[in-house]
């Protein structure tokens, strides 16, 4: 076993060597535009990006001509968003949306909340799903988007997918979903799911930084965007820009990869999860698991510490790579909105650790894991003067349970 132990996925993967080796020739002889139409150099580019676009489709049932090549699920996000608020702003002016998506969503329909567009945050359940009432009861006749994540990038919650976009199609509602926490970790299928926009990213699925991909319905319905980019053209007008060859061909084989591998795969994440989950549990009290358990990611774990501050933790576990939630807000000392959204009370919402695994590590790695951490919150809860620990552990488990009541 090589220290330091990599166990948050869920910020980024590392790429996988057959990925690497997939892009390595398009530095280098291979290194045409693919919009170059004249000559070998381009059409060979132009050939790479067709098969990625292929390979990418395959993972989630789609046709080629409806993957837009983007550089990341952030851009994608904005591109669905922005581009169907501008595209059906005559139709209507109102977006549903979760209090627990990410940033990207977020943040873009907080934007478009000051051009004039209604956007409604809808409650989630203590388990972090969605309550698909409520959700019916927030639909009205001026909704136009319904954009709910496939699974949440901190507590690894899986949302019922088929069932939002069943609703959705009923009320002739476009449904947006951000997966990019889940392609190539659950089996998506836009067609069964009636989804008709969804975002995607590389670097979450053992593929390159800086390229992703949004899928955009060409049929039943057409979906119709307002680009954000102005420029040449490319990606049928929707995202002008010269295309990320090796990205794009390192995004196509880890979907290939992920799309022939994953089934096997995720058992043994969610095996390794498991042995994570029981091994804490056994040995600490005051340890609490954000979010449902039985609809989740197969790699994720989300756990809160009663009587614990997350940043001491994780400065005492400096020989593995963990994370308190998302990588994109861990520079904010503030409680998880995530966990906040969930009722979770503010002292365990303030002590999130998320277990990230992923595909190369090991049961080895599971068990040093296990053993350090339990380990590290004895000894910081022995620290805790005067019985505060304790105290604040009684008091959170008081109020997770009137929470949970709610």
């Amino acid at each position: 076993m090589k220290l330091p132990i990599y166990m948050d996925n869920h910020a980024t993967t590392p790429v996988d060597p057959r990925v690497l080796e997939a892009m390595l020739p398009y530095f280098g002889e291979k290194f045409g535009n693919p919009a170059s139409h004249s000559h070998r150099f381009g059409w060979d580019a132009e050939a790479a990006v067709d098969t990625a676009r292929r390979q990418v489709a395959r993972l989630i049932n789609a046709s080629p001509q409806e993957i837009i090549f983007t550089s990341g699920a952030t851009e994608s996000d904005n591109l669905a968003i922005k581009g169907v608020a501008r595209k059906y702003r005559e139709k209507g002016n109102h977006i549903v949306t979760l209090p627990t998506e990410h940033k990207a969503v977020l943040d873009t329909c907080k934007y478009l909340a000051t051009d004039g567009f209604r956007v409604t945050l809808l409650p989630v359940k203590t388990d972090g799903l969605v309550d698909i009432d409520a959700l019916k009861r927030a639909l009205d006749a001026e909704t136009i988007l319904v954009s709910i994540m496939a699974a949440n990038n901190e507590i690894g919650v899986v949302q019922p997918l088929a069932e939002i976009g069943r609703l959705c199609r009923e009320r002739g509602i476009l449904f947006h979903t951000d997966a990019a926490q889940a392609v190539g970790k659950i089996p998506l299928d836009v067609q069964a799911m009636n989804i008709d926009l969804l975002s995607l990213t590389g670097h979450k699925n053992h593929g390159p930084k800086g390229i992703g991909a949004l899928y955009v319905r060409r049929s039943d319905p057409a979906v119709q965007l307002a680009p954000i980019f102005d420029g040449g053209g490319h990606e049928s007008g929707w995202r002008s820009g010269t295309l990320n060859v090796p990205g794009i061909v390192g995004l196509g084989k880890a979907c290939e990869i992920s799309q022939r591998e994953m089934p096997t795969e995720a058992e043994r994440l969610r095996a390794l999860r498991d042995r994570l989950k029981d091994g804490i549990l056994a040995k600490l009290d005051g340890v609490y698991v954000n979010g449902s358990l039985e609809h989740r990611l197969p790699g994720n774990l989300s756990l809160s510490f009663a009587g614990l501050e997350v940043a001491p933790l994780l400065m005492s576990l400096s020989d593995i790579a963990l994370s308190s939630g998302s990588a994109c807000t861990s520079a904010t000392p503030e409680p998880s909105y995530v966990l906040k959204a969930l009722g979770i009370p503010e002292e365990l919402a303030q002590s999130p650790i998320r277990f990230g695994l992923g595909r190369f590590n090991t049961q080895e790695e599971v068990d040093y894991v296990i053993s350090r951490l339990v380990e590290a919150v004895k000894s910081l809860r022995e620290l805790a003067s005067g019985g505060r620990a304790e105290e604040q552990k009684v008091r959170a488990e008081k109020e997770l349970s009137r929470a949970k009541g709610r």
